[in-house]
This record gives structure tokens, C-alpha cells and sequence, in this order.
């Protein structure tokens, strides 16, 4: 494995991607979108391409981060994203029920 480089998912590939989960995984009622590793624009687009959940603000993020991506959103921004989509946020527990 030495000299081999790990090719990324551009974002058509990303959303290419999502888009094929969402028509065979028809099974699976929920796709978050990626933000955090895409960036915002992307994951605003990728409620066009079967995602239905933004996610959520991240307090702490070690994972994503540490492979050098360092995307933050707050609240009033997810919540703006949705918005400017066309669509209407909504807060969640983790079981998918609508809370407020």
C-alpha cells in the first residue's frame, strides 16, 4: 500500500451516490446530509438528491476533522439552509420524532 493515495468523493459522486441510496434503499425512511464533510452548499443540494435531514449542530467533531475538513454550522444556519431550499426545518429527537 505504500505510494497509493486515497482518491475522495467529489460532490457529483457524493450526490450521484445519495440519490441511488434513496431509490434502492426505499426501505430506509431517513438520509442525512453530509455537511459536514461536503460543506454547506453541498449539503443544501443534497436535499434535492433524497437527503430529508441536515443533521444537526456539532458541539464536538474529532473524526471529520482530523482528516482536515473543518465545516461549522450553527443552528440559525441549518435552519436558513433548509429554508432558502424551499423546505421547512424541523427539530428531532434521535428516534425521528418531531419535537416542537
Amino acid at each position: 500500500m505504500m505510494g497509493e493515495h486515497l482518491l475522495l468523493a467529489d460532490a457529483h459522486e457524493y450526490l450521484t451516490m445519495l440519490a441511488l441510496s434513496r431509490v434502492y434503499l426505499d426501505n430506509v425512511p431517513n438520509i442525512q446530509s453530509s455537511w459536514v464533510t461536503m460543506g454547506p452548499k453541498i449539503g443544501q443540494l443534497a436535499l434535492f438528491y433524497g437527503a430529508n435531514d441536515m443533521g444537526s449542530v456539532m458541539m464536538e467533531e474529532n473524526v471529520v476533522s482530523a482528516a482536515g475538513t473543518t465545516y461549522r454550522l450553527d443552528e440559525e444556519m441549518i435552519r436558513r439552509l433548509i429554508t432558502d431550499s424551499g423546505w421547512r426545518p424541523q427539530k428531532r429527537n434521535h428516534y425521528y420524532q418531531a419535537t416542537r
